[in-house]
């Protein structure tokens, strides 16, 4: 039964073309939530087995009154916690996703991407402020050049985005989403294959995505960021680029559908700086011609 409700989440291809509402996009939708549910269930199991038979040693405790020498300080509380936003950019997990820029060659004549592997710090809460804030000021609203520089003349893959795609922007804005830490994009320069061969460029496309165990995409729209949930479709909301690149969005996986706008936890409580073309607007769900993928 789980490997149907992973299938029908998945879609696999299957349609694509289907209204918002319509029964195979209701069952997509029923199906989404089951392998929440499923994911749920399969990581309290593992955390129940692990007690069982791995648990964890407990250190033990020096004498009242007294402080144990050598033992290292205290670990310092994290600086979010699930379910309310994060007061930064932060280097977070080993989260893989792909930058791509829509194609013309996708599944049966339509729509497709094409675009390039992301090690770490894949989820939305990580990618999008620098992806909206870079559009925006570093390069000037022009999507090609941030195409480019993103996805063409990247030669293996990246390893992390960084703060380097937030140059020109206002120190205030720059601060907001940093808390002042700055760290730089690292490409996987130095990669080694078990047969000693040059490493292979790491395309990402709408026929290979499933197959390449990635969590999430970002495909760079001239009307936005299409941001996809792999474990559950293969389309996306899309994320406006006029949007505060200061709104908290939510890294739950399946909170991002595309028949509903992307789900924000808060939005910025104070104007952005204003971007030459204007204003700052919310997020918007998918546009009303949405481009259909496999």
């Amino acid at each position: 039964m789980s490997d149907y409700l992973v299938a029908a989440a998945r879609w696999r291809g299957h349609n694509r073309r289907a209204e918002p509402g319509s029964p195979p996009k209701a069952l997509m939708t029923a199906a989404s939530r089951s392998l929440s549910v499923l994911a749920i269930a399969d990581q309290a199991d593992l955390a129940i087995l692990r007690a069982e038979y791995d648990p964890a040693p407990t250190p033990p405790l020096p004498p009242q009154g007294r402080t144990a020498p050598g033992l290292p300080p205290p670990l310092p509380p994290a600086r979010h916690t699930a379910g309310s936003p994060p007061t930064l950019l932060e280097p977070l997990l080993s989260t893989r996703s792909f930058i791509a820029r829509p194609t013309q060659t996708g599944y049966a004549g339509i729509t497709g991407y094409e675009g390039i592997y992301v090690h770490t710090d894949g989820v939305p809460s990580h990618h999008l402020p620098l992806l909206l804030t870079a559009f925006r000021y570093r390069f000037r609203q022009n999507l090609e050049a941030m195409s480019r520089h993103l996805v063409d003349d990247v030669a293996i893959g990246w390893d992390e985005l960084g703060t380097d795609l937030l140059h020109g922007a206002p120190p205030a804005l720059v601060a907001a989403l940093t808390g002042g830490d700055q760290w730089p994009s690292r490409t996987l320069d130095n990669l080694i294959t078990p047969d000693g061969a040059p490493p292979a460029r790491m395309t990402v496309t709408d026929y290979t995505a499933d197959e390449q165990d990635l969590q999430w995409g970002y495909i760079l729209h001239p009307e936005g960021i299409e941001v996809i949930s792999l474990l559950h479709e293969d389309i996306g909301p899309f994320v406006d680029w006029n949007t505060d690149p200061r709104t908290a969005f939510s890294d739950n996986p399946a909170r991002w559908s595309s028949t509903a706008p992307p789900p924000v936890i808060q939005a910025p409580r104070i104007a952005a700086p204003q971007a030459a073309a204007g204003a700052a607007t919310p997020a918007r769900g998918v546009p009303a011609h949405p481009a259909a993928r496999r």
